[in-house]
């Protein structure tokens, strides 16, 4: 019969079977990884219906008339270009700037 020295200087028995077993079960392991993975993927596709219909070109056209729908309603005669803030300038100072030019104006 096998002694447990003749096993413990078994090279297969030593090295081999541990490999074997790192890579067999490392195999499983990843597999459950990925399926998360793709999980995830499937969660983060579902889309809301607004980005959905600027994506599928047949109800692209139902947004359309309704984005036409709304410039029918807005003034633009009585519009008037704003520029925003640089982003090295304040924004709260430059908003207050622009409404005492406006307030000056009317």
């Amino acid at each position: 019969m096998f002694t447990l020295k003749a096993l413990k200087k078994n090279k297969t028995l030593r090295y081999g079977i541990p490999m074997l077993l790192l890579v067999v079960g490392g195999s499983f392991g990843l597999r459950e990884f990925t399926q998360i993975r793709y999980d995830a993927q499937r969660i983060r596709k579902k889309l809301d219906p607004v980005l959905e219909a600027k994506i599928n070109p047949l109800k692209q056209s139902v947004m359309l008339e309704e984005e036409y729908e709304k410039l029918k309603e807005v003034n633009l005669e009585e519009w008037k270009n704003i520029r925003g803030p640089r982003p090295w300038e304040d924004s709260k100072e430059y908003q207050e700037q622009q409404r005492a030019r406006q307030n000056k104006q009317a």
